[in-house]
């Protein structure tokens, strides 16, 4: 039995089990330790996610399509939502935590391996969020899924994570799978840069994909987490369409993006950026559709609805209109 079919059976006294085996400690709401929280930076960089992710919001619409029959589409924010944080990890804290904020989420909770859980809570604690639990791995995944019962997960992790994120999709939404970081490099460009690129995601583990290519074809292939276009192929940016972000031009450090921009760093890997994007305000909102009948608009296309429910053999259906209009 998986760690999170163990939780989604036995609840909470799964959970603990797992994290002490695991984690050696049992689950616990983590203490904040601010000691080496560079809180000024935190907060920059959090006002620049906030900025840019409100200015994201989707209008409501509201279209007469016929005389009578009106809809209606409210985006409207999740009630819960959480968040897992691997470990020390503030500025993707940030990225997820920030953007739940700006779509009024109305309850975030947080979770992230106990070594280094302290820092964790003070940055939250800096972004207002008070609910941090000092749980790592397929457990945290499975205690937010089956014990808090949230209504979506977001966050990156290690396989273990990932797989669990999996799972519980099944029950609960995530907002995608992760897998090791991705950059690939395209153009021309000055050879001591693409080398600082590579470089700086090889410090995500010997799993990073680090590459250089030579044509756009290679790089669309890839769909890569980040791509890097430099020298004639900063004209390309406006062609690409499988990545999760683009950097354009020598200037465009993709370390800038994980940290200062206020771009989100939560992005597809491993080719879903073929489908997907990344985290966005969209990620924490859900649209309704409303929809108003008058009498004589339910007339109106009522032939509709009776042709195509006998088509389909539903007289059922059919009949729902028709007895209104008898």
């Amino acid at each position: 039995m998986s760690i999170v079919s163990d939780v989604k059976e036995r609840g909470f006294e799964a959970v603990c089990e797992w994290a002490v085996k695991l984690d050696g400690a049992e689950p616990a709401r983590a203490v904040a330790d601010p000691d080496g929280l560079p809180r000024e930076a935190l907060l920059q960089l959090a006002n620049r996610v906030r900025r840019w992710h409100e200015a994201q919001r989707p209008a409501d619409i509201t279209l007469e399509v016929e005389p009578g029959v009106t809809l209606e589409r409210r985006w409207l924010a999740l009630d819960t939502v959480g968040v897992y944080v691997p470990r020390g990890l503030i500025s993707t804290l940030v990225m997820c935590v920030v953007p739940a904020q700006a779509a009024g989420v109305r309850r975030i909770v947080v979770c992230t391996p106990p070594s280094g859980a302290g820092l964790i809570a003070a940055a939250a604690e800096a972004l207002g969020i008070d609910e941090v639990w000092a749980i790592g791995g397929a457990q945290a995944i499975g205690w937010l899924a089956y014990v808090e019962g949230v209504d979506k997960i977001v966050g990156p992790g290690n396989d273990y994570v990932n797989e669990a994120k999996l799972e519980v999709s099944r029950d609960v939404p995530i907002d995608l799978p992760g897998g090791p970081s991705e950059v690939v490099v395209l153009g021309d460009g000055d050879p001591e840069l693409i080398e600082l690129e590579l470089a700086a995601q090889r410090e995500h583990g010997h799993e990073a994909v680090c590459r250089t290519v030579d044509t756009l074809e290679e790089a669309e292939a890839i769909a890569p987490e980040h791509l890097v276009l430099l020298g004639e192929a900063e004209a390309f940016a406006d062609q690409v369409r499988n990545a999760g972000s683009v950097f354009v031009g020598p200037w465009s450090a993709v370390p800038a993006g994980d940290y200062a921009t206020g771009g989100n760093h939560v992005l597809p890997t491993n080719g879903w950026a073929r489908s997907v994007g990344g985290l966005g305000l969209e990620t924490f909102l859900k649209p309704l559709t409303i929809q108003r009948l008058t009498k004589e608009g339910l007339e109106l296309i009522a032939p509709t609805v009776e042709a195509l429910a006998t088509a389909e053999g539903m007289p059922a259906h059919a009949e729902a209109v028709t007895r209104r209009r008898a």
